[in-house]
């Protein structure tokens, strides 16, 4: 692979990308933070990261390559199964966006070494691995950038790819460029697909079939089943639900996604008074957006970042402006849409709301998620809603039909209890990489 033909590539995109990048950067704030890490590669030195100046040390340094925020969270069994198995390993994470920087820190921070990733360009990603000299690296599902593979790979250090699937659509593009792409995937040393449909696309991209293991999916060990655990009861008592009350939560949504639930629960609220709506936006620059739309429908609502120990607010709607505590929302809901998914996203992650129980829904557009909503319907652990008719269509069944919500949250429940296991697969597979390093 020529390295300058991607830089120009990538030149070429950031210039034509400027003024969006301009604005964003003034309006909303955003890729202010790690520029020099980010520009030139000045990450975490290996000495600083070890805290040892000896060049002796025998100690592995593991970096793992996490976007944003799904990911991250997604890294929490395995680094969790790291720590407590593997004491001669040394962890870092690196993330591309600022809300998987804030998570990253709030979960591994006081573990691991966090900092951003460099930006695909050569002389960045080369400084990257001279100052930080990795034993492995780790990408997390399919952040695949050709420059950074090209010079883990001439610097010796083992190429996997963890809990690796594609978005359909994402697969379908990396089949436009495959000459580019089957040089890169061939320098891996592991590629553990979730599923046997992603490995046949790995394959049909290039991937040899002597280094794909096939583990299930990360995201099933991370689901918490507990309502009780401590992030939800102290979310519960923040927001003052009762026992008695039935949350209705619409997680990870797009527009018009939050109008759809607002309009939803604004029609069935005269008929369940015990009912309460929670909204949590995907992306945290369109908080005030859902605001002005809450307020323009004159709806009585408060932010999440307003409660305090001990409020007694008595408001019914909710909006989550917080980032990092979805997972512990979920566990509050009775029944749950998984946004993402009436919009041209493709989805969002459902395994959380399935992993509590809760009376799950999504949109038809879920193509990001298709083996684990195959597996849904397929268990009758969910259903299907095309709009906001079929989405209130749905609330109200589970509200009239307690028998039927609660069905559908067991069987939610007991699928993700059934695919546990794929961390320590994962883990088995990334320490016998360790072990063949020259």
């Amino acid at each position: 692979m020529k390295r300058w033909l991607f830089n120009l590539i990538y030149l070429g995109v950031l210039l034509i990308a400027s003024p969006v990048i301009l604005y964003r950067t003034v309006r909303q704030k955003k890729y202010r933070e790690g520029f020099k890490q980010k520009f030139f590669g000045r990450i975490p030195r290996r000495k600083n990261v070890l805290h040892n100046d000896s060049e002796s040390d025998d100690t592995k340094i593991v970096w793992f390559h996490a976007v944003s925020v799904g990911e991250v969270k997604l890294l929490k069994p395995l680094l969790q199964k790291i720590r407590d198995t593997q004491p001669d390993w040394c962890c870092v994470i690196s993330t591309t966006s600022k809300t998987g920087m804030d998570l990253a820190k709030q979960l591994f921070g006081n573990d691991w070494t966090v900092f951003y990733c460099p930006l695909d360009f050569s002389w960045a990603v080369s400084k990257a691995f001279q100052r930080l000299k990795p034993d492995m690296l780790v990408l997390v599902e399919q952040e695949l950038w050709p420059n950074l593979v090209d010079t883990a790979k001439k610097n010796g250090v083992k190429l996997a790819i963890v809990n690796g699937r594609f978005g359909e659509g994402g697969y379908k593009r990396y089949l436009w460029i495959r000459p580019l792409i089957t040089p890169m995937l061939r320098q891996f040393d592991l590629v553990a697909p979730q599923t046997e449909l992603y490995a046949g696309w790995f394959r049909r991209l290039g991937v040899s079939s002597e280094v794909i293991r096939i583990t299930g999916s990360i995201k099933f060990d991370g689901a918490n089943t507990d309502r009780d655990n401590p992030e939800t009861q102290r979310l519960k008592k923040l927001a003052d639900i009762s026992a008695e009350d039935i949350v209705f939560l619409a997680g990870s949504t797009q527009h018009p996604e939050e109008k759809f639930a607002v309009e939803c629960y604004e029609n069935l609220k005269n008929d369940f008074p015990q009912l309460r709506l929670i909204l949590v936006p995907r992306h945290p620059e369109r908080f005030d957006e859902v605001a002005v739309m809450l307020d323009d429908k004159g709806v009585k609502w408060e932010r999440r970042s307003m409660l305090s120990e001990g409020s007694k607010s008595g408001v019914r709607v909710l909006l989550v402006d917080t980032v990092g505590e979805l997972g512990g929302w979920w566990g509050a809901a009775a029944i749950a849409f998984v946004g993402g998914s009436l919009g041209r996203r493709g989805g969002q992650n459902m395994i959380e709301p399935a992993a509590y129980g809760a009376s799950v829904c999504f949109g038809p557009n879920t193509k990001n998620f298709r083996d684990i909503v195959e597996m849904m319907l397929r268990d009758e652990a969910a259903r299907v809603v095309h709009d906001q008719r079929e989405m209130e269509q749905f609330i109200r069944r589970c509200l009239e039909e307690p028998d039927f919500a609660a069905q559908l949250g067991s069987n939610a429940q007991s699928l993700v209890q059934r695919q546990v296991g794929a961390t320590q697969k994962t883990l088995d597979w990334l320490v016998t990489l360790t072990e063949l390093r020259s």
